[in-house]
């Protein structure tokens, strides 16, 4: 029996019509999705919640990815966060959601993200940004490449804890 060959986002020929800024970082949230899936099959609901060796849990990196995502585009929106944002940031230390819930809050977050970053891959990159309460500066694409950037670094960090737990039944 072949294995199947698996051909990441960016080879897929997918969003074409998207400015290539905007495609790359929907490449990147795709990926994500695909990596997320992958490395936490089989893993319970009580292993999500776990700090093997005091890592931070993949239930926290999974509702972190979720509502950064939505935080970050707003900021190269032009927006600042909503009184509804800094709650959500605020919880996304607590909850025992299972990791069915915890994966659909991350695909609804991509999806709402795609339509935002089509519409934010046509606009000028270099248009000035404000981050937080300090107004750290950045610019438009300087946001729009952080949702990727920082989206796959927790990535990695959910596959690496979702390696330990795994060799940690044994």
């Amino acid at each position: 029996m072949d294995a199947v060959l698996h051909v990441e986002p960016w080879l897929r020929g997918t969003h074409s019509e998207t400015p290539a800024v905007g495609r790359a970082v929907l490449h990147a949230l795709e990926l994500a999705l695909d990596d997320l899936t992958k490395w936490t099959s089989g893993l319970t609901n009580a292993e999500v919640h776990m700090q093997p060796f005091g890592l931070p849990t993949i239930a926290f990196h999974l509702r972190h990815i979720a509502r950064s995502v939505d935080r970050i585009l707003g900021y190269a929106e032009g927006n600042q966060l909503s009184a509804e944002q800094m709650a959500a940031l605020k919880a996304e230390q607590v909850g025992s959601e299972s990791l069915a819930v915890l994966l659909a809050e991350v695909e609804a977050s991509f999806s709402n993200a795609a339509e935002r970053v089509c519409v934010l891959a046509t606009a000028n990159f270099d248009t000035p940004r404000a981050v937080g309460r300090k107004q750290l500066p950045t610019s438009l694409g300087g946001a729009l490449i952080h949702v990727a950037d920082h989206t796959q670094r927790h990535v990695g960090q959910v596959v690496t804890t979702a390696k330990v737990l795994v060799a940690l039944r044994q």
